[in-house]
């Protein structure tokens, strides 16, 4: 899309969007970054900072921009809105954030892009779905953060249980990013071995159904815990978002728990929700069908269900 080279446009220098920033501009991911901010001392300010790094990193260009930079952006990233405050769900953000989203998918539309959008903000899947149809764009080339965070969560908490690397252990969770979750215990494993198994491989080690629970309970309500000990989030998601937008700059076809547009699988439909997914270059390039265990299905289906009550709020 763009002229001289991969261009991310971020919408949004708050905690995450400005984490965001910094994770690209230390991995060496993007060729341009543009960053937009109704603040634009603050878009500024983090331009001025993160350029001071240059001699430090791989050549990136970055700016303080507007909606005219759009046009030839590969990835436009919105982490703007309200933040969720102590007490609050994510889908208590609804009307505040949807209206907000309006105004900006109007104004990255009206400047001819054409790329794809990466939704963070919060509540991201009821978001997500505002944003392809506020855009028109195809679903594949609209994708939310989804559980991408709570899977890594829950990778890291049942490594940390099991003495294991982190990235040896493979599971994930799917359905809203919110409190209605879901861990698929079904198809979790360590490096290649279901927990069943490797349970029976290493019986002192093997997760209790009680301590599954409490695991899955740390990762669903890690984003309350973090808020109420330090006010937001942002490190984690931040990283996982550089992840998504070097998958798709990148080409890699990773599998990641994005939130994508349900169309049939498990009987769903119209509606966005985290689910793995291979992305790449242009966006969703699939969605994997996972033969759920029962009650998995049974969760799924209500959290969906959660999930359209919420879009149904929204006036699109």
């Amino acid at each position: 899309m763009s002229k001289s080279g991969d261009r991310v446009v971020l919408i949004g220098a708050g905690q995450v969007g400005a984490s965001y920033a910094f994770a690209l501009l230390n991995r060496g991911i993007a060729k341009e970054l543009v960053i937009i901010d109704k603040n634009q001392d603050k878009a500024l300010g983090d331009v001025k900072d993160l350029n001071h790094g240059l001699p430090f990193v791989s050549p990136i260009k970055i700016w303080a921009g507007d909606y005219s930079d759009c046009k030839d952006a590969d990835i436009v990233v919105i982490t703007a809105g309200a933040n969720q405050g102590p007490g609050e769900t994510r889908l208590d953000l609804i009307g505040k954030n949807s209206r907000i989203f309006q105004g900006i998918v109007e104004e990255v539309m009206a400047s001819g892009f054409k790329g794809i959008f990466l939704i963070a903000t919060n509540p991201v899947d009821v978001l997500t779905y505002a944003t392809w149809k506020y855009s028109g764009l195809p679903p594949e080339r609209v994708i939310g953060s989804g559980t991408i965070l709570d899977t890594a969560r829950l990778r890291y908490l049942l490594g940390q249980h099991l003495q294991v690397d982190t990235r040896n252990v493979h599971a994930y969770i799917i359905g809203e990013h919110g409190d209605s979750e879901l861990p698929v215990w079904s198809h979790a494993n360590i490096g290649g071995l279901r927990l069943p198994e490797y349970g029976q491989a290493n019986p002192e080690k093997a997760p209790k159904p009680e301590e599954l629970d409490e695991i899955f309970a740390n990762v669903r309500d890690a984003a309350y815990q973090i808020i109420q000990l330090k006010g937001a989030t942002y490190y984690g998601i931040a990283v996982a978002l550089a992840k998504l937008t070097k998958c798709i700059l990148r080409d890699e076809h990773s599998i990641l728990t994005v939130s994508t547009l349900m169309q049939g699988q498990y009987g769903l439909d119209d509606t966005y929700l985290g689910m793995p997914c291979v992305v790449g270059r242009n966006g969703i390039v699939d969605v994997l069908h996972l033969d759920l265990a029962p009650e998995e299905r049974e969760k799924l289906i209500a959290s969906a269900k959660v999930l359209k009550e919420a879009q149904g709020s929204i006036a699109l």
